[in-house]
């Protein structure tokens, strides 16, 4: 999916249709591999080794329980900046798309 980098919209700020920037944010964050509930942060704990069922830390099946459940594709996230007053405002639906271009 192709989007322009400018492109002319209402802004909120001006009161005013004008050009504004197109810049695509990333989708979402991250979380990182020490926090609460991971299993890494478990196995630094200990937890997960020795002898006898290890429950929730033992060994996870092949194909996880949401494999084919999830999405392919994650919603576009842009941000517009106007070029007179220099706010950003994010677009407040995402469409659906592979890839995404800003050219």
């Amino acid at each position: 999916m192709k989007i322009p980098k400018v492109v002319k919209r209402y802004c909120p700020y001006c009161k005013k249709v004008t050009e504004q920037k197109v810049k695509q944010l990333s989708s979402s964050g991250k979380r990182s591999s020490l926090k609460r509930g991971s299993i890494e942060r478990a196995k630094l704990r200990g937890l997960g080794r020795g002898i006898g069922n290890k429950g929730r830390w033992g060994s996870k099946p092949p194909v996880g329980q949401w494999k084919m459940k999830t999405k392919t594709t994650k919603k576009t996230n842009l941000l517009y900046s106007c070029n007179e007053c220099k706010k950003s405002k994010p677009q407040k639906k995402g469409k659906r798309s592979g890839k995404i271009q800003v050219e």
